[in-house]
């Protein structure tokens, strides 16, 4: 554990997730922000566009105003491709410096798939190598070991940790998967209205991207599946996330087994709580928080499961992942900061 309270700098400040980002890191104890970075509002407070953080704070700058000889880490909270130059540009000039990506720069391992599935080249494609992909359940023993890491996508997330243990013991038919997802709208960042061209946008719900929703990129390589479904929607909320996950399964009274495994798999893992068996399941418990609460289910169908999967978009699946990711980096316990 470090006696020194960890410097960091956030460029990419004002969005959903930058803002709470910010927040969370204002409450850490062992963090100290020297910087906050915006290209556009230099020069603001940040409570400005966040009343909830009531410390006093840096002014925002723009980026290249940061003296990173005084960081040790810097999260990055941007559009995608951006994360890529700034990386490029200071990865090798300081050898310190740690770098934890909110965006799907770093999470792709092949260059031509990144390029298939976000329509742009790749930037740093020879850094692709010293990045991690990190859901801290499954990386905490490596995640040392790397300067660069690279937080997965909000759907992803809640989506492996309900499946990867099962798949892990070869008990899933990687054919047989249908997920049905729903998140709120802080998802689709802060443009969401022109992403959603709807009068009704806050009385209903929407699909998207069904069968080319990117975070099926990070879902075919870390759990290497590809023929499912995948089914997006944006719902009237502002944050949360619930998938719902349809398994087709050989063996009748299996649902008790996929049960154990889980709860067997996450008995140490703070943040990841296995409710039950048969038990309903909603976002209530984990909004503002950085938990995932996953319960497993008994179908009409006997040759189906259904698993629920709930977590924060904004928190577990963005900012207090981010968070869980640097604690782990820097030798703190996992839950610092964070609830």
């Amino acid at each position: 554990m470090p006696n020194h309270k960890i410097k960091v700098a956030v460029v990419g400040s004002t969005g959903f997730v930058g803002l709470e980002l910010i927040y969370l890191l204002s409450k850490h104890p062992k963090v100290k922000i020297e910087y906050l970075c915006s290209q556009s509002n230099s020069g603001k407070k940040i409570n400005f566009f966040d009343k909830r953080i009531k410390k006093k704070l840096p002014t925002l700058v723009n980026e290249k105003k940061v003296k990173w000889n005084n960081v040790d880490v810097v999260f990055l909270s941007l559009p995608n491709g951006k994360a890529q130059n700034i990386t490029k540009k200071l990865f090798s000039k300081f050898n310190h410096l740690k770098f934890i990506d909110l965006s799907a720069d770093f999470r792709i391992k092949k260059p031509k798939i990144f390029k298939k599935w976000y329509s742009q080249e790749h930037k740093a494609k020879n850094l692709i190598k010293d990045a991690i992909y990190s859901i801290p359940e499954f990386t905490e023993k490596k995640i040392s070991k790397y300067r660069i890491i690279s937080n997965p996508g909000c759907y992803a997330t809640s989506i492996q940790l309900a499946l990867k243990p099962l798949i892990i013991k070869r008990l899933i038919k990687k054919n047989s998967i249908t997920i049905d997802s729903k998140s709120g709208y802080s998802g689709a960042g802060k443009n969401f209205l022109k992403k959603f061209n709807s009068k009704n946008f806050y009385s209903s719900c929407a699909s998207y991207s069904v069968y080319k929703h990117r975070h099926m990129a990070e879902i075919d390589q870390e759990l290497k599946i590809s023929n499912y479904s995948f089914n997006p929607h944006i719902i009237p909320t502002y944050r949360g996330i619930i998938s719902s996950i349809y398994i087709d399964v050989k063996q009748n009274n299996i649902a008790g087994r996929f049960f154990k495994i889980l709860k067997s798999f996450y008995k140490k893992k703070y943040f990841v709580q296995i409710k039950g068996l048969n038990k309903n399941l909603g976002t209530n418990d984990v909004l503002n928080t950085n938990k995932c609460q996953i319960t497993v289910n008994k179908s009409r169908n006997s040759k189906k499961i259904v698993i629920f999967s709930v977590i924060d978009n904004l928190i577990k699946g963005a900012a207090g992942q981010a968070i869980q990711n640097m604690n782990l980096l820097f030798n703190l316990k996992e839950n610092k900061g964070l609830r």
